[in-house]
């Protein structure tokens, strides 16, 4: 999967379609990703220690990541990922313009 956690995507299909937003987390099992506002959902919740009043939550549920693209803040643009080897290391780059695509903070 080419898409890392704390890459800026853009949503290119469904009802979240044109949103920009980082991922906050990526199932490379299912091929899902978890991105920040985006499909969210009403969870009820049962009385716990944690939380004793119970009731109901909004969190993002996972899509599918063929409905999401690597979104490029300097060109404003969503592109492909590519590699480029440089000796030893591995880097991703947007195919579209060429440029490096920074590793997220964690």
């Amino acid at each position: 999967m080419k898409i890392k956690t704390g890459d800026t995507v853009k949503v290119i299909s469904g009802h979240y379609k044109g949103t920009v937003s980082e991922v906050k987390a990526v199932d490379p099992k299912n091929n899902q990703v978890v991105v920040e506002g985006v499909n969210m959902i009403k969870k009820s919740l049962k009385p716990s220690q944690q939380n004793p009043e119970g009731g109901v939550i909004e969190k993002e549920a996972p899509i599918d990541a063929s409905n999401v693209m690597l979104y490029d803040k300097k060109s404003k643009s969503v592109s492909r990922v590519g590699y480029k080897l440089d000796g030893d290391k591995k880097t991703r780059v947007f195919k579209k313009s060429g440029n490096e695509i920074k590793e997220a903070k964690k």
